[in-house]
């Protein structure tokens, strides 16, 4: 076998893109948090032996064989110096799966191991599987809690799906052990679920996304919380919600939880996601609640409004106006650093800490739900900025 001579022309354009630094975005400034200018994650990071056949004589005009579309949606997690995303890849049979990239900065440099994770092959309905949360659990493995879709059988529709939340967990992100598939008894539907990092009164505990159907959350009221015995065998009998849909906000249409939450000094800090619909479709945010400390199924603040929004060209993509998080990472340093895709297209990465998502979630006035206390509230905002400039003048 020869190796086709374009292979390596690709691989030195590629090389150029892997090696790039990142740095800050100059142009944005809240002080929450720091943009990053470049994608840390894109289609163009994937191996190019994932794609092409190198053999010159069985791929005479160096034709993609099989596709990458997308890398998006990754969950987080730091081992032993490093920084690993378990990426979702998407193939351009629109079929994805998991993937490990793996680098020694949390903004630049990762690189996908040679193979794609190749899960156990135990449900024979699943189709797809995506979005998978990294939690490292006190009980000492790491879990991989995921949207396993499958067919629904019930209906001619080619469209109509079943979600559920698969799990794997691990200790090193190269073996993998598939456990069933998670049982919420009340919920026909999961997607979107989260396990915590601790045991919650003995018990493994899962913010989950109470829907009706694979696209609406129908009665469901927002992000759930439920408790399950036995981890190899999930049953959730009961949940409850924790942050709720509200009307004409960001969570109107839905909710789910994000990032696997991250405990501070004053609660457990989660980064989420909300939906509304526009004439456009719907758009997706981040936006950022607490839980207590003592009872992570109780929300003890949540500030106004998105915490991060598609800006720019993060608006353009295969699913466009969406910014969706499943990973975060925060470092015994308070570093935190939140890893984000932007219309279901690439992944990006916004640098925060500890101290400044305390301050953002704690002091950051609540949404009144209604237009004229909204603007009161930024009335007594100004009037407040007004009387601090005049006494600065004296």
């Amino acid at each position: 076998m020869a190796v086709h001579p374009k292979y390596y022309e690709l691989l030195e354009r590629q090389e150029k893109l892997l090696s790039r630094k990142n740095e800050v975005d100059a142009d944005f400034y809240n002080g929450i948090y720091e943009r990053y200018r470049y994608p840390v994650l894109t289609r163009d990071h994937a191996p190019l032996i994932w794609q092409y056949d190198l053999d010159q004589e069985t791929n005479p005009y160096f034709e993609e064989r099989l596709g990458i579309n997308a890398v998006l949606n990754s969950g987080a997690i730091e081992l032993n110096g490093k920084y690993y995303l378990v990426a979702r890849v998407e193939g351009n049979d629109r079929k994805s799966f998991f993937a490990v990239a793996e680098s020694e900065s949390p903004v630049d440099g990762f690189r996908f191991w040679d193979y794609p994770i190749l899960l156990e092959d135990t449900c024979p309905e699943e189709t797809n599987v995506y979005d998978m949360r990294l939690t490292k659990h006190e009980d000492g493995y790491i879990y991989g809690v995921f949207c396993s879709e499958s067919k629904d059988a019930s209906t001619g529709d080619l469209s109509a799906a079943v979600a559920a939340a698969g799990i794997v967990r691990t200790k090193d992100l190269k073996t993998w052990e598939r456990l069933p598939n998670l049982k919420t008894l009340r919920s026909p539907q999961q997607r979107n679920v989260v396990l915590h990092p601790e045991f919650v009164d003995g018990k493994y505990a899962f913010y989950t996304r109470p829907m009706d159907d694979f696209i609406d959350t129908g009665s469901g009221g927002g992000i759930g919380f439920g408790l399950c015995e036995d981890i190899r065998n999930p049953v959730i009998d009961e949940e409850i919600i924790t942050s709720r849909r509200k009307y004409h906000t960001i969570t109107e249409v839905k909710n789910g939880a994000g990032a696997v939450p991250i405990k501070t000094p004053r609660g457990w800090i989660h980064v989420a996601h909300g939906v509304r619909n526009t004439a456009a479709g719907l758009r997706y945010v981040i936006y950022a609640f607490a839980t207590s400390l003592e009872d992570p199924s109780r929300v003890i603040a949540e500030p106004s409004g998105l915490l991060i929004g598609p800006r720019s060209g993060e608006r353009v993509g295969d699913v466009s106006n969406v910014v969706f998080t499943n990973g975060a990472i925060a470092r015994e340093n308070g570093e935190v650093y939140i890893y984000y895709a932007s219309s279901d297209t690439r992944m990006h990465v916004a640098r925060t800490s500890i101290d400044r998502l305390v301050d953002y979630v704690f002091h950051t006035p609540e949404d009144p739900l209604r237009s004229v206390e909204c603007v009161a509230q930024r009335c007594a905002l100004v009037k407040k900025n007004l009387e601090c400039l005049e006494q600065e003048g004296k």
